[in-house]
């Protein structure tokens, strides 16, 4: 990706100090404070002199945590031009100079009344002891994992784990095609053994009536010969893809599509497929589904306008990154604007809507002693990808 001067110039500003405040005012005693921690590398970047190390260029590691910074100084643009008390400072968890336990024992953190991460499994943990020890709700915005916590109400997963994707397939699939010849395609290994177990699972609890999925493993070495005796062409099947493998999710469609003209198939598969791309006609006239708990319509007022501005001031299109950043803190500092600086209780209302619906319920890990462990974004949108064309369904 070309460094363009205006994103320099933003690295620039934010290599002066090792946090960054988005929006200030004097009078801080009447404000509600949000920390937001990112990984920005400003310290790799920039060398003793402050020269920017790469030249016109930005490695790749950088572009995550800057596209979500951007989309977090958009928000802090529009919430300034409101009637708000908010106060937010941006932290870079790759400073060589401060550690991130240093910045939590900083006296500011007294007054902190949300804490924002894009997080590792290991700051994760960290800003989730923070979060308990001093009650201030935590919104982890992209690991898509417990991380072993428990007993943690003040943390939120935005970004939904497994489990909860692979209950909206399930539940999907019986609402649409229970009665549907299904098929649960999976190859070996250790990763696919659990995601096997968290199917069944699923199966085993449901209130529903349970799908009747034949199980089939297969190797790498898939042609479409393996799958014939499992197909009927007077009927559509239905194929449940049991592997976050994305080169084995891309076999298994390529091959099932080269079929789909005699045996109809329709094709779900994980949240990780959301990286590929399935316009390339090897998938022609193919349906294929996955899951994920941030869709942007393309059709949506706000995208649209967020994306003239990138294409006005950076000549480029936002990143899902970017979309993320800006729909956090919109929906969060102005939950926590209206909560008067108290969020807890309140997390999970669904006011102030985005992009997405976000559905924000407690996750009580042991059922026969139920302790709230922490709060889950539950909504999940069904993405239909079909010869380019890309739709939520649900």
């Amino acid at each position: 990706m070309k460094c363009n001067g205006s994103l320099l110039l933003g690295l620039v500003l934010l290599m002066a100090v090792q946090s960054s405040s988005l929006a200030q005012t004097k009078d801080t005693a009447s404000r509600y404070h949000i920390a937001v921690f990112l990984p920005l590398f400003l310290d790799s970047a920039f060398d003793a002199s402050g020269q920017y190390r790469f030249d016109q260029n930005f490695p790749k590691y950088i572009n995550p945590g800057l596209e979500f910074y951007e989309g977090l100084k958009l928000a802090a643009d529009s919430l300034a031009k409101t009637n708000n008390s908010l106060d937010i400072t941006v932290y870079d968890t790759r400073s060589a100079t401060k550690t991130l336990g240093q910045v939590l024992d900083e006296p500011v953190f007294d007054s902190i009344n949300l804490i924002i991460g894009y997080v590792n499994v290991a700051e994760f943990r960290t800003l989730s002891r923070e979060a308990s020890e001093k009650d201030i709700p935590f919104i982890n915005v992209n690991y898509p994992n417990d991380g072993g916590i428990t007993n943690n109400p003040q943390v939120v997963i935005l970004n939904s784990t497994l489990k909860s994707h692979f209950e909206a397939l399930y539940k999907f699939i019986q609402r649409n095609w229970a009665t549907s010849n299904i098929l649960y395609l999976r190859k070996k290994g250790a990763q696919e053994d659990l995601v096997k177990n968290d199917f069944a699972d699923i199966e085993k609890n449901t209130a529903s009536v349970p799908l009747h999925m034949k199980y089939i493993n297969i190797d790498n070495a898939l042609d479409p010969g393996h799958l014939l005796p499992y197909l009927d062409s007077n009927t559509k099947t239905i194929v449940l893809v049991g592997s976050l493998d994305e080169n084995f999710g891309k076999q298994v469609c390529t091959q099932l599509a080269s079929l789909n003209k005699t045996y109809t198939t329709k094709i779900l598969g994980m949240p990780t497929w959301d990286a590929i791309d399935f316009s390339d006609p090897v998938y022609a006239d193919q349906e294929i589904y996955y899951t994920t708990p941030f869709y942007n319509n393309p059709n949506d007022s706000v995208v649209l306008s967020i994306q003239q501005y990138f294409r006005i001031r950076f000549y480029s299109r936002p990143s899902d990154m970017v979309y993320r950043g800006y729909e956090t803190l919109m929906h969060f500092g102005q939950l926590l604007n209206a909560n008067q600086g108290k969020l807890s209780g309140s997390v999970g209302e669904r006011k102030f809507k985005v992009f997405n619906d976000f559905d924000i319920e407690p996750v009580f890990l042991n059922k026969e002693n139920p302790t709230l462990d922490y709060l889950e974004n539950k909504k999940l949108y069904i993405i239909k990808k079909v010869n380019g064309n890309v739709v939520a369904v649900y």
